[in-house]
């Protein structure tokens, strides 16, 4: 199983503040649920730690929103939260 990104998912990865390997990590061992439009959406929380826009975060939580493609996932979009 690979994890692929849509160029959405790669533009928001950079506006928000995640990575490529934490996505991938949430999609391969976070939480799953499922979500419209037949996507599934993928959750999983990292030790951060550090700040982000000048504010100090102890955790950063992944959820990216992605769609099977053979035996692949395409990762449309990607959510960060940090608290």
């Amino acid at each position: 199983m690979a994890v692929r990104f849509h160029p959405h998912a790669r533009e928001r990865m950079t506006q928000r503040g995640a990575t490529e390997q934490e996505v991938a990590v949430a999609v391969e061992t976070g939480e799953r649920f499922e979500t419209k439009f037949g996507r599934t959406g993928f959750r999983r929380n990292f030790a951060f730690e550090k700040q982000w826009r000048g504010k100090y975060y102890k955790t950063k939580q992944i959820e990216a929103y992605a769609v099977r493609e053979d035996d692949d996932w395409l990762v449309i979009s990607v959510i960060t939260r940090y608290f």
